[in-house]
């Protein structure tokens, strides 16, 4: 008896808190489906390593260069049609001019102003427990009668 086919569309992102002493990167979104306070990232392209991806986004939205991004985890979650991979990632090494980009205005901020703002995105204080929390390395969204659930692994 053949198994199932288990495969199903995926996109793949990321995400990179870029740190400069107990300042963060922020990156004040404009897209109305992903606005407020966040870390720059964005889309992996086909034929791109998840490394190479989040050099180019940060870089694309930022105009800094990121040295040895260092992967903190992976946040997931399966939509109505596709399931969605981001991966998470922390750097202090960095090159270039800080520049603003179409995706919104970016600029340094304390962690701790930034870990208490009203202005974060929706669902990024999560996220902040993969990057900051040493015990968690996997964000798993759940889905039940269309209220989302999540799990910290």
């Amino acid at each position: 008896m053949a198994s199932p086919d288990r495969s199903i569309p995926t996109v793949f992102y990321n995400m990179c808190m870029v740190c400069d002493g107990d300042n963060v990167l922020v990156e004040n979104r404009v897209d109305p489906k992903l606005h407020g306070y966040v870390f720059p990232g964005g889309h992996v392209e086909n034929g791109e390593s998840f490394s190479a991806s989040v050099v180019r986004e940060i870089f694309e939205e930022t105009g800094l260069k990121i040295e040895n991004p260092s992967l903190c985890g992976l946040v997931h979650w399966l939509g109505p049609d596709r399931k969605w991979v981001g991966y998470l990632y922390r750097a202090d090494k960095f090159s270039g001019n800080l520049c603003s980009s179409d995706e919104g205005e970016v600029f340094w901020m304390p962690l701790d102003e930034f870990i208490k703002s009203p202005k974060l995105a929706p669902d990024m204080s999560s996220f902040l427990d993969i990057f900051l929390k040493d015990e968690y390395s996997e964000l798993f969204y759940e889905e039940f009668d269309n209220n989302a659930d999540f799990h910290l692994l």
